[in-house]
């Protein structure tokens, strides 16, 4: 009875042991390109390094943007040369993302994050509610930093807040929606409402400290993350109309006369077709703008993050990458902007990434046994196996012991501005 038990053993392995795949060959990853880049007349100030971003977070959206530098399609005209560190060109309509520099890269937001305080609060609250303004809802904002003009007792709209949250990038209208949309936890809990769209979004790079965007410890998002977040929000038409208002009267308040707000993006009025836009600054995230223009049916956005003042400023860059979108061919593309309803299996492949930028262990391989031995010789063993169980009826039919082939086995499982 030996040969039997052998023969179970050996097979209980076989169907024990994981299905291992032979190895791949494995393909070779896309040549690194450095950003176009223009150096500023003024050194910018150094700047912590972000913690690096993991290979599968590097790929969702397609493995051409698993790149620290260029992605562009092939034979697409030259990229233009900017300051900003990372940035992004994406089809609003289509999900085409028509290419980006750096595109998963973490960089500190400053108020473009507001954007996803719009993202995630706007469908809470109703913007016919009033409101009332607490001192603790000011007292921690810095004096030199953007308000649009809220006095503690002051009773606002929802839809104030959102204007002058747009318009004016108000820290203090910040405050006030984060405190309201949080419900009973308060400001925190509108940030962790912040996060938690975020991550339903697929904007794996993006954690929020602060519901303005004034820099905050472990604050990051990406060109890629903002693209997604512009999408979510110009698909409301509220945010649409908040963010293409040029003008905004807010109402008097007892012992305060009303005041008017102006929008501070300055291509509503000097860039064609453009919808709207969010611009930022912190000594830290340096010039931070997110987008979006109309053209020939056409909608792009341009995300760019770490642009300096000079030579052309936030603006004049995302005019030009704007420019160079729409010069594509409407089916250019090297890559998607995913979708929330996306299974996270398919939101995040693992792509291989240039050596010496993002390197990242290899999976290890091997091969099953079952292609080692070859199916001859495990047919024998199921034969042996399959015979066993009428040997030892036969033996049990003529009074002899016969041990069991399969011995049971013990488990042993046990900034200031924004």
């Amino acid at each position: 009875m030996a040969i039997f038990r052998i023969a179970a053993v050996a097979l209980s392995a076989l169907m024990t042991t994981p299905a291992l795949v032979p190895a791949a060959p494995a393909r070779a990853a896309a040549p690194y390109v450095p950003c176009p880049a223009v150096k500023p007349p003024v050194a910018p100030p150094p700047v912590p390094s972000p913690p690096p971003v993991g290979p599968a977070d590097l790929a969702v959206g397609g493995e051409s943007l698993a790149t620290p530098g260029l992605s562009i399609p092939a034979g697409a005209p030259a990229a233009p040369a900017v300051t900003a560190t990372s940035w992004l060109v994406a089809d609003l309509d289509s999900g085409a993302v028509l290419g980006g520099c750096g595109p998963h890269e973490r960089r500190t937001p400053a108020s473009v994050q507001k954007m996803l305080l719009a993202a995630a609060l706007m469908p809470r609250l109703d913007p016919a509610q009033v409101v009332e303004v607490t001192r603790a809802d000011l007292q921690d904002l810095d004096p030199a930093s953007s308000v649009m003009g809220l006095v503690p007792g002051g009773r606002y709209s929802i839809e104030s807040l959102w204007l002058g949250l747009l318009l004016r990038s108000g820290n203090d209208a910040a405050n006030v929606l984060a405190r309201v949309g949080g419900g009973t936890a308060g400001r925190p809990g509108g940030v962790q409402a912040m996060n938690d769209e975020a991550h339903r979004l697929g904007a794996n790079q993006t954690h929020a400290a602060t519901p303005s965007g004034l820099d905050g410890p472990g604050q990051y998002t990406s060109a890629y993350d903002l693209a997604l977040i512009a999408r979510a929000t110009y698909a409301r038409p509220d945010f649409r109309r908040y963010v293409a208002t040029r003008v905004a009267d807010i109402p008097a308040e007892p012992g305060r006369p009303g005041f008017s707000i102006t929008h501070d993006n300055t291509l509503l009025d000097h860039y064609p077709g453009t919808l709207g836009g969010k611009t930022g600054f912190t000594d830290l995230a340096r010039q931070t703008y997110v987008g979006v223009a109309e053209r020939d049916g056409r909608r792009l956005a341009v995300t760019l993050l770490g642009a300096e003042t000079a030579p052309l400023g936030s603006l004049g860059e995302a005019a030009a990458l704007l420019n160079w979108g729409f010069a594509l061919s409407p089916g250019a593309s090297v890559g998607r902007l995913v979708t929330p309803d996306e299974k996270k299996k398919t939101d995040r492949p693992v792509a291989q990434v240039k050596a010496g930028q993002h390197e990242h262990a290899a999976p290890a391989r091997s091969v099953s046994w079952v292609a080692i031995l070859g199916p001859g010789a495990v047919g024998a063993l199921a034969v042996l196996l399959l015979a066993a169980p009428w040997r030892r009826r036969a033996a049990r039919a003529a009074g002899q012991a016969v041990a069991d082939p399969i011995a049971p086995v013990p488990d042993h499982r046990g900034s200031s501005r924004a």
